[in-house]
């Protein structure tokens, strides 16, 4: 396998802060590699450094003659007057005036910006928002077609249709490629061998995600294992220094430099999994909210179309759900949340809110903060402590550490944060406000995958509603229980069930559609062949039978019922007050409960086709 950058030894310091220590990768001939750390680690940095976008303070890095590199960065910067398809060539290396390699690359580019949902080729860069700048970005990329592809979150601003087409692309294309990205779906299935920057050191698993996750746990108990025995002989070695002579033979004076490599080893300390942190939110009655015959749409403007966001929009929200909202790009999924949040008034209908609900929302906007105020102030800004429930209380410096900002860590200044940090210390900033519905637009973004997960367990735990918009696959599979699809124009479907389960049900309703397609089309070429005496027959409209009708509407009763036993079950599984027995039955009835949810569901689904 040909070695297409070898880097050796490198070490990056920032302020007094060592990010990464004599590190060393490799990067060969069609490896696809993930690169995954916290936030703050150095991610960013190491890929700029690889980059040549950056210097390490020591080491050395060394790229194979000839070969043609394409980098996408965290924020892309294109000049204000030009245009996007001048952008989308901007680091291209064909000629412009090559007129048949012009055409071949020109035709390539709109097909790529097609899929990345970019129109208007000839539109300014300059009038571009920050997501469509990242995208015709990655199009620049791929365009340029390089040997080596370094992308830093490359999912960032794609909707979901978007991130499936990219995922197939880069899995299906012949590439080497090293990427940064908090998608875990996107990581499995595209990379091939995942690389953890962790505690200054690069860690190397030649596998996919799912492997990597394995593999870790492996090395972590290892590592674990290792520190209690070398505890077990520093406490041996311990007594015999403070019993022995300071004055030694040559031979003890090599065990007196073995007893403190040994006390380095015993000190060492592997974080150990987070307890889940159960906040008590504040009471939330029984009304929610109800959206009533909403309406909203923004007027056509600059030759685009009329936007219609909502049409006659009703929902009832009910105590406890946990709604995922998807859908593409400008189908109005943030519009939706500050309607409910009264940022943005309907043109008609409205929402009725309920006077025990406390908001607490994170927006995909920065928040306004005095960057030279330290973490902990900010934090201590909005509350004190937040409150566990049964008079138990933790306080500001406590609940930042559990989302990980160690003491020191709070008492930097803002300024000096990581992106990703800034997004963890907005969220802690959120959440400390004790609120009952989380309304929660692009949580993903930027932020590490360890922070997803204790975010998720956050969500599961959580006593209280949540709204969350997100094009991350495997949080919204985590956390939600149903969701609400954004198809534009106003068109708004409720399906019962996670993202993928909603994908499986897509795949099935086309495969369903090309098959009745397949037979329309037989059908019509038998037709066809008849006599033209006898008259064609105008098909009708598959409808419902009136056994079909009842079965639709009693699933219908069935699958609310069986959600509602889901939520009991899995409140007294997280109360702590159950039995042994009864934690046993439960614990055998839900996924029992989850295939049959599964199962109607589905049933549910291809029979709404024709009601």
């Amino acid at each position: 396998m040909k070695v297409y950058l070898q880097a050796t030894e490198l070490t990056r310091r920032v302020g007094d802060k060592t990010l990464f220590s004599n590190i060393n990768l490799g990067i060969g001939e069609g490896q696809r590699v993930g690169l995954v750390a916290q936030n703050g680690t150095g991610k960013t940095t190491l890929l700029n450094i690889l980059a040549g976008k950056d210097a390490p303070d020591d080491g050395s890095i060394v790229l194979r003659s000839g070969i043609r590199m394409g980098y996408l960065c965290q924020s892309p910067e294109f000049p204000a007057d030009m245009s996007v398809i001048d952008a989308c060539f901007w680091h291209a290396r064909q000629d412009r005036d090559d007129t048949e390699e012009a055409l071949d690359l020109e035709v390539r580019s709109k097909q790529i910006l097609g899929k990345l949902k970019i129109g208007d080729t000839s539109c300014k860069m300059g009038v571009l928002s920050g997501g469509q700048v990242k995208r015709v970005a990655l199009a620049n990329i791929l365009i340029q077609n390089p040997d080596l592809l370094i992308l830093d979150e490359p999912t960032n601003h794609l909707d979901l249709e978007m991130i499936e087409w990219l995922e197939g692309y880069l899995g299906r294309q012949c590439i080497t490629l090293l990427m940064v990205t908090h998608d875990r779906y996107f990581l499995d299935r595209v990379c091939n061998v995942i690389v953890e920057l962790d505690n200054q050191t690069l860690y190397t698993y030649r596998g996919n995600y799912a492997y990597y996750l394995e593999k870790r746990q492996e090395r972590i108990d290892n590592a674990r294992a290792e520190i209690a025995r070398a505890n077990n002989l520093y406490r041996t070695e311990l007594e015999w220094m403070r019993s022995t002579p300071q004055a030694r033979s040559h031979k003890a004076r090599y065990r007196e430099e073995a007893f403190y490599d040994l006390e380095k080893k015993a000190k060492q300390h592997i974080e150990e999994d987070k307890m889940r942190l159960q906040v008590n939110s504040t009471y939330i009655g029984s009304k929610i909210f109800e959206a009533e015959y909403v309406c909203k749409s923004f007027p056509a403007r600059e030759g685009k179309e009329e936007l219609v966001i909502l049409k006659d929009f009703y929902y009832n929200f009910s105590r406890y759900e946990k709604m995922g909202i998807v859908g593409n790009n400008g189908t109005g999924k943030s519009t939706f949340l500050k309607l409910l949040l009264g940022q943005v008034q309907p043109d008609n209908g409205r929402f009725v809110i309920g006077e025990t609900v406390k908001f607490g929302y994170f927006s995909q906007e920065p928040m306004q903060v005095d960057e030279n105020m330290k973490v902990i102030d900010a934090v201590r800004r909005v509350a004190e402590y937040v409150d566990l429930g049964g008079g138990k209380h933790l306080s500001a410096m406590q609940f930042l550490q559990h989302f990980m900002f160690t003491p020191l860590q709070q008492q930097n200044y803002i300024y000096k944060l990581s992106g990703g940090e800034r997004r963890r210390l907005q969220l802690c900033t959120v959440l400390m406000q004790n609120p009952n519905f989380l309304i929660l637009d692009e949580p993903t973004n930027d932020m590490d995958i360890v922070t997803l997960q204790i975010l998720e367990q956050y969500l599961q735990d959580f006593k209280g509603c949540v709204i969350i918009v997100s094009h991350d696959r495997y949080f919204m599979d985590k956390v939600v229980d149903h969701l609400l699809v954004f198809k534009g124009g106003g068109e708004v479907k409720d399906f019962p069930g996670n993202y993928t389960q909603y994908r499986e049900s897509q795949k099935l309703l086309q495969k369903s559609a090309e098959a009745t397609n397949a037979k329309s089309s037989s059908a019509s070429t038998l037709t066809d062949n008849a006599s033209n005496a006898k008259p064609r027959l105008t098909e009708k409209k598959r409808r419902l039978t009136f056994k079909e009708r009842k079965e639709f509407e009693q699933l219908e009763l069935d699958i609310e019922n069986l959600e509602i036993e889901k939520s009991d079950i899995e409140t007294a599984l997280s109360s702590g007050t159950i039995s042994v027995d009864e934690i046993t039955a439960m614990s055998k009835r839900l996924p029992l409960l989850n295939e049959e949810l599964d199962e109607k569901s589905m049933r549910w689904l291809e029979l709404s086709e024709y009601n």
